[in-house]
């Protein structure tokens, strides 16, 4: 797989970024949890083989446990943790944590931060996170205070670099401007249905600080591929079918799956986007690889602009 560098650091990583999300499967009456557990360490052994060496996880993932599960696949495989770079996130914090009473809410606390990162370490068994993120703006985020925990983590050598997730563009600008090092990617939802980051300021910010997309749900929760199972509130809102026709269009002339040309669009972008595989089946996971070898045209691009927006340019 073609390979990219994160931002301003030292990090080359495959083109795509396998997410860890789904990993921890559902525990329910059609599955054990040794079942789901398996599942998930096929899946992450199935990106690994496939070319991936970027991985997305995050401390709330599973309940946790997806971290335990990657970490277990990583300690497993011979020379595997050398090779990939490891990402997770904190910050997000449920209701009935720690209290009964505790409200849902992010916490970028200082404490939090380096509290988080040495439980990440704990789960996924291992000595450092390559890259540590901010995973949901807090609204009581002190950028001098987040500063001093990533500080305190990247001296401990339990973090090497620094990002943030779904944040504004003027909220990257205030903690950066607190931070002695540079951030160096900004994970948020982009896709076809999704466009915002192209208009709010979030690719035009890391095309001037060479700081590195990653997009989340970059198939539109699963509405440009075989089918969502899993909509946010916002994404019950996507309208998709004529995207999908212009799709399904494209790839058919290009010999290529829907998702290849859509997870293509993304890559087109000149500010690198990276984005996320979620998929826990092998064979998708295999094929979203197509996409880092297909460069779709201008007029194809926006053909799929056009036919997401379902209207003109103004």
């Amino acid at each position: 797989m073609k390979t990219i560098k994160l931002g301003k650091s030292s990090l080359v990583t495959s083109r795509l970024a396998y997410g860890c999300w789904r990993i921890a499967g559902t525990r329910d009456q059609l599955k054990s949890a040794a079942e789901a557990d398996a599942a998930g360490r096929a899946a992450v052994l199935a990106a690994y083989e496939a070319g991936y060496t970027l991985f997305d996880n995050a401390d709330i993932y599973g309940g946790s446990r997806a971290e335990e599960i990657f970490g277990r696949a990583v300690r497993e495989v011979s020379g595997m943790r050398e090779r990939v770079a490891i990402v997770t996130k904190c910050g997000v914090r449920h209701a009935g944590n720690p209290n009964p009473d505790s409200p849902q809410r992010w916490d970028f606390s200082g404490e939090h931060i380096v509290k988080s990162c040495e439980g990440s370490l704990k789960r996924m068994g291992v000595e450092t996170i390559d890259l540590y993120l901010l995973h949901r703006p807090d609204f009581l985020a002190d950028p001098h205070e987040i500063a001093g925990a990533f500080t305190q983590l990247l001296d401990a050598g339990k973090a090497r670099f620094f990002g943030v997730s779904n944040f504004r563009p003027s909220l990257v600008t205030a903690l950066q401007a607190a931070c002695p090092f540079p951030l160096i990617v900004n994970q948020v939802e982009i896709s076809l249905p999704q466009r915002a980051a192209f208009e709010d300021g979030t690719l035009d910010q890391c095309l001037e600080r060479n700081l590195t997309p990653m997009a989340w749900s970059p198939l539109g929760a699963g509405l440009l591929g075989d089918g969502a199972k899993r909509l946010l509130p916002a994404q019950q809102l996507y309208r998709t079918d004529e995207v999908v026709r212009v799709l399904d269009e494209i790839a058919r002339a290009r010999g290529v799956s829907r998702t290849v040309v859509a997870f293509a669009w993304l890559l087109k972008h000149p500010s690198g986007i990276v984005p996320i595989v979620g998929s826990t089946d092998p064979g998708r996971i295999g094929e979203a690889v197509r996409a880092t070898e297909l460069e779709l045209t201008r007029e194809e691009w926006y053909r799929l602009l056009l036919a997401a927006r379902g209207e003109m340019l103004p």
